[in-house]
């Protein structure tokens, strides 16, 4: 008999749902601050990997970069994004985020933390632990070196990577 009987959705849908859902939680919390998706995922990413050049955030974020240079340019100009040039190749353009964006990562940290109690709320302790180790299990099995698969974990309080 196969793990997923026609009336029982696959694990990959669900998955895929539960992400929407996430997504879409969030994504109400934090939409006073005029976030497209694309931006919060931007910022929680350059969050944690400060100095990326503007090819490494397109892939990351799976967008082609000609629209993740458009984006950056209009962060650029609400003030939340820095380019500067490399220091060791004066071609490269790396990004780092402004001390102006902080209370939005604030934001974005405490609206991560209430979507994952929304979601967990009715989970106990052993079983959010369980929860996350076979979902880990699940990611190690998929990932192989697939740098994508460390890169969109939401930004933690006190987790930032250069200074301001």
């Amino acid at each position: 008999m196969s793990a997923s009987s026609g009336s029982e959705p696959s694990v990959s849908r669900l998955v895929t749902e539960i992400s929407r859902l996430f997504s879409r939680d969030f994504s109400a919390r934090v939409r006073d601050y005029d976030l497209t998706h694309t931006q919060w995922q931007a910022l929680a990413v350059l969050s944690r990997q400060e100095g990326i050049n503007q090819a490494e955030l397109a892939s990351l974020l799976q967008v082609q970069p000609i629209s993740l240079g458009r984006l950056i340019d209009r962060m650029e100009a609400a003030g939340w994004v820095e380019r500067r040039p490399a220091p060791n190749d004066r071609r490269a353009i790396q990004l780092y985020l402004t001390s102006r964006v902080e209370p939005i990562l604030d934001k974005m940290t405490e609206a991560a933390s209430l979507t994952r109690e929304a979601a967990l709320a009715d989970f106990d302790t052993d079983e959010r632990e369980q929860l996350c180790r076979m979902l880990q299990r699940v990611k190690a099995n998929l990932a192989g070196d697939d740098p994508l698969a460390t890169a969109a974990a939401p930004p933690q309080a006190g987790r930032r990577t250069s200074n301001r």
